[in-house]
C-alpha cells in the first residue's frame, strides 16, 4: 500500500438526514475509489420547504491511497 493519500471534495445528499447523505457520499465513491480509509464532514447544509426539512446535504472529504505501480519487468 502506498504512503501517499489523496483527498476529494464531495457532496452527498439524502431526503433522510445528514449521516444518509455522508453515508450517500462515501458509497458511490467506493464504486470507482479503492482503498477508501476515511472521510471528514466539512459542512452539512439542508432545503426547507415550509416547516420541514426536505433534503439534507453534507460536504465531506473522502481520503483514499494511491496505488504505487510496480517496476516492469
Amino acid at each position: 500500500m502506498s504512503q501517499v493519500a489523496k483527498v476529494i471534495e464531495l457532496v452527498g445528499s439524502s431526503p433522510n438526514s445528514w449521516q444518509d447523505a455522508v453515508e450517500v457520499a462515501v458509497r458511490e465513491a467506493s464504486k470507482t475509489i479503492r482503498h477508501i480509509s476515511g472521510v471528514e464532514v466539512t459542512n452539512m447544509t439542508a432545503e426547507v420547504q415550509g416547516d420541514r426539512i426536505t433534503n439534507w446535504r453534507a460536504t465531506v472529504k473522502v481520503v483514499f491511497a494511491i496505488e504505487s505501480e510496480r517496476p516492469s519487468s
